[in-house]
């Protein structure tokens, strides 16, 4: 039995089913790395005397590209919670591609079968 063809909006649209059906069974994980890292990045930003949104983004900067942004904690507290923050971003940046990688797989395997 030959084998169709499937186009590429289709390959998307496979691959964001799977994306979204591995996103379904670890948001509880996802969510609970994410509310870590925004409590530690308000602490330490309480501890700096900076704004919520200051805070906020701090805590992205640090946990996305493990590295201070625009903002360096200079108390020891904030620091470790700023390492934590990098820590926790590391293991939520690897969650997301391993699960970008698991629906890339079932979208294969779908095509072959």
């Amino acid at each position: 039995m030959p084998q169709t063809e499937l186009t590429s909006a289709q390959m998307r649209r496979r691959f964001r089913l799977a994306l979204w059906a591995e996103l379904k069974i670890l948001w509880p994980i996802v969510s609970a790395l994410l509310l870590i890292q925004f409590i530690l990045g308000i602490i330490a930003g309480y501890i700096e005397q900076w704004s919520l949104g200051e805070s906020l983004y701090f805590t992205s900067i640090t946990g996305l590209t493990i590295g201070y942004g625009d903002f360096a904690p200079k108390h020891f507290i904030s620091r470790v919670g700023a390492v934590i923050i990098g820590m926790v971003g590391v293991v939520l940046m690897g969650l997301i591609a391993a699960i970008a990688v698991r629906a890339l797989d079932a979208q294969g395997t779908d095509r072959r079968s």
